[in-house]
């Protein structure tokens, strides 16, 4: 695994909050579909309400659901919309991705200013697994279509090079060994525990939930296990974020090599509301410490940017 150095970046949602707030608001005429399908690659569609609309049918790859071939008519389809706004345009879609597809796809989005805004299953039982990922953006048309364009062609690149999904992420498997714990929790500055076993780094943060505080106890806990031994481990965990850290903590994961394997909900409700990423690596425990420290320290870093912003 490679560690590159994280430069923090301002998720869309919170450039779209300052550029609103900075300049006036600029009415924007209806979205030009010649300008989304010469961007794209592909015919759109424009709905009633002006929104420009284009997709993309997986018939690349059989998928059986509870043993039946399901028909990418039912359910295995991408698409992008996109709609004016007074500074421009807006886009949100879902792509359909299967596992060794999420890492270029969401690479790809993220060099080409587009945020991941969900990534989970919609199916129980499909062979390969199937996963959805959900995608927004907002700019001007033709640079957000020639995003979605890239989101896809990294996709069909990946399947170009096989054809069929990936049953692992390859590299040699973690065996269990002997960890150093103390050099882990050092790395990632904060307590380690050992288990079985298996070294657990855990970091809880409070919330409110119907009138109440609620904190790790209840669920409310960013967390990493290192399982194997200090030269070859496997880690797993998950981070709980706000809204303004989604982006800088799933960009940081990735610059770090990590894989992310999901990104939503746990509860409704709450106050803030929270989110979560659950991620897989495998490298030197030492290596996967510095990467975990790395989203942390980029969650921080928004969330100082956050909290700025709400006190001007």
């Amino acid at each position: 695994m490679n560690c590159r150095p994280f430069h923090s970046v301002l998720s869309v949602a919170a450039m779209l909050v300052w550029i609103t707030a900075a300049a006036p608001a600029i009415a924007a005429g209806p979205i030009d579909p010649q300008v989304v399908a010469e961007a794209s690659g592909v015919k759109p569609t424009i709905a009633e309400d002006g929104v420009v609309r284009i997709g993309w049918s997986r018939h690349d790859v059989e998928v059986t659901v509870d043993g039946m071939p399901l028909p990418p008519a039912a359910g295995l389809g991408s698409w992008a919309a996109f709609t004016a706004t007074d500074t421009g345009a807006m886009v949100m879609g879902d792509t359909v991705v299967f596992q060794d597809e999420v890492d270029a796809a969401m690479d790809a989005a993220f060099a080409h200013g587009l945020e991941v805004t969900a990534l989970h299953n919609h199916f129980f039982y499909d062979s390969p697994k199937v996963y959805f990922m959900h995608i927004g953006g907002a700019g001007d048309p033709e640079s957000l279509a020639a995003a979605v364009k890239a989101v896809w062609d990294s996709i069909r690149a990946v399947r170009a090079a096989r054809p069929q999904p990936a049953t692992g992420f390859g590299g040699d498997t973690p065996v269990a060994g002997e960890f150093d714990a103390a050099v882990l929790a050092e790395i990632v500055e904060h307590r380690a525990s050992v288990n079985q076993g298996v070294v657990k780094i855990t970091i809880g943060r409070e919330g409110r939930m119907h009138g109440q505080t609620i904190g790790a106890s209840m669920g409310l806990t960013t967390w990493a296990a290192f399982s194997g031994s200090d030269a070859l481990a496997a880690i797993d965990g998950d981070f709980i974020m706000t809204a303004d850290e989604v982006q800088p903590v799933l960009r940081a994961l990735r610059e770090a090599g990590l894989h992310v394997v999901a990104l939503h909900n746990h509860m409704m409700g709450e106050q803030p509301g929270f989110y979560f990423t659950h991620f897989w690596g495998k490298g030197s425990a030492a290596e996967l410490a510095r990467g975990f420290r790395s989203a942390l320290d980029a969650q921080a870093a928004a969330g100082e940017i956050a909290a700025a912003h709400t006190t001007h």
